[in-house]
């Protein structure tokens, strides 16, 4: 084997080697990100389409049995809601029923969720109905 084909064989072993770990790296800092929410952060809704559903779809699929969304309003009293649930067809999608209709104000959705790889994330976010 020639000193060529021996610089050759180790750059290309040394670029997938690279890759591979780079690839490792970033799937080992996945967590799970809120991507879109219903309803959307920031929204004014008229009280007659007042949400009857909390909707928040993640970037990768979600533990059911170890995430949780709560939903309060202006005064920090706690919104009667019912079972959370995952889509049915999607494992990113967390659906958060209320159990009644929402009153005029101001809302907070704070929601703590594990991802299917074990990572812990929360946040949270407001939105009002007038």
């Amino acid at each position: 084997m020639s000193l060529n084909t021996l610089k050759t064989s180790w750059g290309k072993l040394s670029a997938i080697a690279v890759l591979f770990l780079g690839m490792s790296y970033q799937q080992a800092l996945a967590h799970a990100h809120l991507k879109s929410q219903l309803p959307a952060e920031g929204a004014a809704i008229e009280q007659a389409q007042a949400p009857k559903v909390i909707t928040l779809d993640f970037s990768e699929g979600i533990e059911l049995a170890f995430s949780k969304i709560k939903v309060t309003n202006s005064e920090g009293k706690e919104i009667t809601v019912g079972k959370l649930s995952l889509d049915p067809v999607n494992n990113t999608k967390l659906l958060l029923p209320l159990e009644s209709d929402l009153a005029e104000g101001n809302y907070l959705v704070n929601w703590n969720v594990v991802s299917v790889d074990g990572h812990k994330t929360k946040g949270s976010y407001q939105f009002s109905v007038k």
